[in-house]
């Protein structure tokens, strides 16, 4: 049976209300609560000393202020990850004690200015996150991302086990119970499909195969993935799609909105969810017909974009504006 949260489609908030609070942090997934969301989202990543923390990804330069202290100034180092070189500090090199004497950053503040006077917020682990959602005066789900699983796994720090322990340590371990789990990549959805009933997300980039699938030298890529034939494959494991929302609505050379691919009804055909990523109100990110005044900071007519998406019959969807996703979700009728 499917959890009552998706009687109708879901807001997952998206790293919390990440567009009003810096990302991942515990006044982000509070606010997002407030804001009536029906999941708020977490990344993962590992520490040194083994514990699941939340950040958009292992490097944390761009969302804390690690580089305001000097103590861990020798930390700053160059790793491969996902075939990438990048150079900074990672959540592997810290203890959790460590990682707690950091605080979080806005990592978008050109565009969210707002967002820097929220500057005393911790960094959040796994558990603390479970506890948010558990702690809410109405049911709220969690939707976890394992972020770069096979590189954890090359550095002997396999995401999945500790994923499903913190689950089933909040009581979270049956198809049913209102949690979703997300992967860009394949093999690890898989392992965790011979684990767990609890559903299972294939992320797509349209722009990158799953880096398991590059290093197994497959051939998959995404353009395979949408088809038909794809899809009925991921349905072999998972329970839905989260495709980048342009692979449902492209754009033209002048980012206007064009009509939708077939995505949503092939995916259905395979009996497929879909939960597109990521709805933000900021102009930057808006189709052209939907900005509003200038410049990409000012916030544009997000309601229509949400209205055309749950009109092509969408299950979920990513925010980080979780309040206007619940407005526009309310007055379309859905």
């Amino acid at each position: 049976m499917a959890s009552s949260l998706d009687a109708r489609p879901v807001i997952i908030a998206h790293r919390g209300a990440s567009g009003l609070r810096p990302e991942h942090t515990a006044a982000a997934y509070r606010l997002a609560i407030e804001q009536g969301a029906d999941f708020i989202e977490p990344d993962l990543a590992m520490t040194k000393d083994d514990v699941l923390v939340v950040r958009h990804e292992n490097e944390i330069s761009g969302t804390t202020d690690v580089a305001d202290h000097p103590e861990f100034s020798d930390r700053k180092t160059t790793k491969t990850i996902d075939g990438r070189s990048i150079s900074g500090w990672f959540t592997e090199d810290f203890t959790l004690a460590e990682l707690k004497t950091l605080r979080a950053r806005e990592r978008l503040p050109a565009l969210r200015p707002g967002n820097l006077r929220y500057a005393d917020e911790r960094i959040q682990t796994f558990d603390e996150v479970l506890a948010i959602a558990k702690g809410a005066p109405r049911p709220v789900g969690v939707y976890p991302e394992t972020k770069h699983p096979s590189y954890f796994a090359s550095i002997g720090k396999p995401l999945e086990k500790p994923l499903l322990a913190a689950l089933a340590k909040a009581g979270f371990t049956r198809r049913d119970d209102p949690v979703f789990i997300q992967s860009f990549e394949v093999s690890n959805l898989k392992a965790l499909r011979a684990l767990t009933p609890i559903r299972l997300v294939q992320l797509i980039d349209p722009d990158e195969a799953p880096f398991d699938q590059q290093l197994a030298q497959t051939g998959l890529t995404p353009a395979r993935m949408v088809t038909p034939e794809g899809l009925r494959t991921i349905a072999t494991y998972a329970d839905a799609i989260g495709p980048y929302k342009l692979m449902i609505e492209p754009r033209d050379a002048e980012g206007r909105a064009l009509a939708p691919t077939s995505l949503i009804a092939d995916a259905h055909a395979a009996g497929l969810q879909v939960h597109p990523w990521t709805f933000r109100s900021e102009n930057a990110f808006l189709p052209a017909g939907d900005r509003r005044g200038q410049g990409d900071a000012e916030r544009g007519d997000p309601a229509a974009e949400y209205r055309r998406f749950l009109g092509y019959g969408v299950d979920g969807l990513f925010s980080d504006y979780p309040g206007d996703a619940v407005t526009a979700r309310e007055a379309s009728g859905r």
